[in-house]
């Protein structure tokens, strides 16, 4: 498990903020939500959707787009419109924060660098095992074999 000192809070909160996307490339709309909220779900809208457009963004290079579109590929419409709704909360306002957090916090997944795998050698014990279980496999078809002994008739 790994522990979060406040300095790398920090940093993962400027990085969340790096990949912002801008407010005029978000088009946002209301309707009435499903869930808690008693009365108040028959009267106010208050389920977010939020539709951004990959392709039309002018926030990101084109390699940070395809990156983008590739991280989220089953999430895209065909017009390639990224699609968010979220009704959580009774509150219009809380509901639009968390869709723009949710938002952002697949850009910057998408966005991440990819750690590369240090390939590693295979342990003396287990090239050992790996032999040993050759030879036993070796041994067992040996002995399936239909092979007679000639002395054994005499």
């Amino acid at each position: 498990m790994k522990i979060l000192s406040p300095e790398n809070k920090n940093n993962q909160i400027e990085n969340k903020k790096k990949y912002l996307i801008p407010e005029n490339e978000i088009s946002e709309s209301f309707s009435r939500s499903s869930g808690k909220g008693g009365q108040n779900v028959n009267k106010v809208s208050t389920k977010v959707e939020l539709r951004w457009n990959v392709e039309k963004s002018t926030a990101f290079f084109e390699e940070e787009k395809e990156k983008i579109k590739n991280f989220l590929k089953n999430r895209l419409t065909k017009e390639g419109d990224l699609i968010i709704t979220c009704q959580k909360e009774r509150s219009q306002l809380q509901n639009r924060k968390i869709a723009r957090e949710r938002l952002n916090e697949l850009v910057a997944r998408a966005l991440e660098p990819k750690e590369e795998r240090i390939p590693t050698r295979p342990t003396f014990a287990s090239k050992e095992r790996q032999l040993e279980e050759k030879r036993r496999t070796s041994q067992k078809k040996k002995q399936r074999s239909n092979k007679f002994d000639e002395s054994f008739f005499i």
